[in-house]
């Protein structure tokens, strides 16, 4: 499972030129499943979302969490995280979990961010979208958890 959390001031998901889901200040989250990925890899990654300090205190130290600030999390499922560039000029996505599979990971891994009692927004699975947001830093990581 791989994500890639970006602070947002706000974001937005539009499909079909209309808002699906938004936030205001948090974090947006990418999220990719590979083939070999269990519901344990969701809750060792829940786990580490919830609790990485990636906001700042009043000296800009990295300090708090998005869960110590009870801020929003926008979850938004992205296989091409998984895209192989190694040969060629295509990506390959061989990588990537089949859909149906990745659908029940997906949604499964939003009930256990909203069993946190935070706000948690969702983008749509299989769906193209339009994804509007104010980063704030920047600040982008990239987890991985095997």
């Amino acid at each position: 499972m791989r994500a890639v959390l970006i602070r947002v001031e706000e974001a937005v998901v539009y499909i079909k030129d209309e808002v699906f889901s938004k936030i205001e200040k948090g974090l947006v989250i990418f999220v990719g499943f590979r083939r070999t990925d269990t519901d344990v890899c969701l809750a060792n990654m829940a786990e580490k979302i919830l609790n990485l300090r990636v906001f700042e205190n009043e000296a800009k130290k990295l300090d708090y969490s998005v869960k110590d600030k009870s801020y929003a999390i926008l979850c938004i499922p992205n296989f091409t995280l998984y895209a192989n560039t190694q040969k060629g000029r295509r990506p390959s996505f061989e990588d990537a979990m089949p859909r149906q599979e990745a659908f029940r990971l997906f949604k499964n891994f939003i009930l256990l961010l909203k069993s946190k009692q935070l706000k948690v927004s969702e983008g749509a699975f299989g769906e193209h979208m339009q994804i509007k947001l104010v980063a704030d830093g920047p600040l982008n990581i990239i987890l991985e958890e095997n």
